[in-house]
């Protein structure tokens, strides 16, 4: 991989409507991004003097922008030309209108939050789009012309079974999705989930038996897994999310949005006011050193290159963990030549405790 690459971030901190699992910082509400927002993010914008090659706009709800608004950021960000160009995207803030305003201001990639097929399932996530709403915005995507279409998965949802998986991955399959995002729901601090918990939640086994399923349909459907929540066809992984996955420079631009330049962290404080008034700065958060590394490079299936950890500064395998990877090995958990360390799907659903061990 070329070592120079460099993503930049957007985040956009607007939604409609603050799902109940979501733990983003985002400011729910707004039906549409206020200009002197995008004003900040054009005057953050002026002090990079680095072409990106990927350029993604995150959230919140970032079609939530208009065209005339994504078409002037992507003009400051001045990405290089065949850069992939990103855009997050709920089903229900999107019309033919703005898909193809989009596609000609230059976003090439749209990422929609599908999450099930099952209407009652949206309404109990607090989703505000319906699965035909959702297969509607992907056949009005496919007419706006974009040919690099990605759709969510969120799996182990209450009352959750197989069923609904194979009906939310043919929904995006008929939608021409191209790279499909398959992961657990976590009930983070903070959310509704939180406050109120679901009933009938799958336990941890079940969980984990409905991620496996999971990643055998998909690779059957012709979705390779790249990383553990990740899986494409052949040619369009994400290669915005690559460069964190494989310790990249990426700039990140908007309150609560995070970098990692030259292996330094900096992230901008939760702050939408101050940073439209320009008095909120960037913080450092820390050094990205080797155990960022292997913890991020254990996420894709390519794996770790235990040489380049030690380079990085990372402790050099010991008989301690040398009798711990061929433990891993011999249970199914991982793949070790030698020199590079990879999980296999049933060790990516125990990962914490592996790389606890390894750390």
């Amino acid at each position: 991989m070329v070592q120079d690459r460099f993503g930049i971030y957007l985040h956009i901190p607007f939604c409609r409507a603050k799902c109940r699992y979501c733990d983003f910082y985002s400011a729910p509400g707004t039906r549409e991004v206020p200009q002197p927002f995008v004003d900040a993010l054009l005057r953050e914008l002026r002090n990079n003097h680095r072409r990106p090659d990927t350029l993604y706009f995150g959230g919140g709800t970032p079609a939530l922008l208009s065209p005339t608004q994504v078409r002037s950021l992507i003009e400051a960000a001045a990405p290089l030309p065949g850069a992939e160009i990103t855009l997050e995207a709920n089903p229900d803030v999107v019309s033919q209108q703005s898909l193809a305003g989009f596609r000609e201001a230059g976003v090439n990639r749209l990422s929609f939050g599908v999450q099930s097929a099952s209407d009652p399932q949206l309404r109990t996530l607090g989703r505000t789009h319906t699965a035909d709403g959702a297969a509607l915005a992907l056949a009005w995507a496919r007419q706006a012309g974009f040919d690099d279409l990605c759709g969510d998965i969120m799996l182990a949802l209450p009352n959750y079974t197989n069923a609904e998986f194979d009906a939310t991955l043919d929904l995006l399959q008929t939608g021409g999705c191209t790279h499909i995002s398959a992961y657990l729901l976590k009930i983070e601090p903070g959310t509704a989930f939180a406050r109120h918990r679901p009933a009938n939640l799958p336990d941890p086994d079940a969980a984990a038996d409905f991620y496996l399923y999971a990643v055998k349909q998909l690779e059957a459907a012709g979705y390779r897994q790249y990383e553990i929540s990740n899986f494409a066809r052949p040619g369009h992984e994400g290669r915005h999310n690559l460069l964190y996955w494989n310790c990249r420079d990426y700039w990140g631009v908007g309150p609560s949005a995070h970098s990692c330049l030259g292996n330094v962290r900096r992230f901008w404080p939760d702050d939408t006011d101050a940073f439209v008034a320009g008095t909120l700065t960037e913080q450092e958060e820390g050094i990205c050193d080797a155990e960022d590394f292997l913890l991020m490079q254990l996420r894709l299936t390519a794996g770790l290159d235990w040489d380049e950890y030690v380079h990085r500064g990372g402790t050099p395998l010991d008989a301690r963990r040398k009798a711990f990877l061929r433990q891993c090995v011999g249970h199914g958990y991982a793949e070790f030549d030698g020199r590079t360390l990879r999980l296999t799907p049933a060790g990516m659903v125990v990962q914490n405790a592996i790389l606890e061990e390894l750390m």
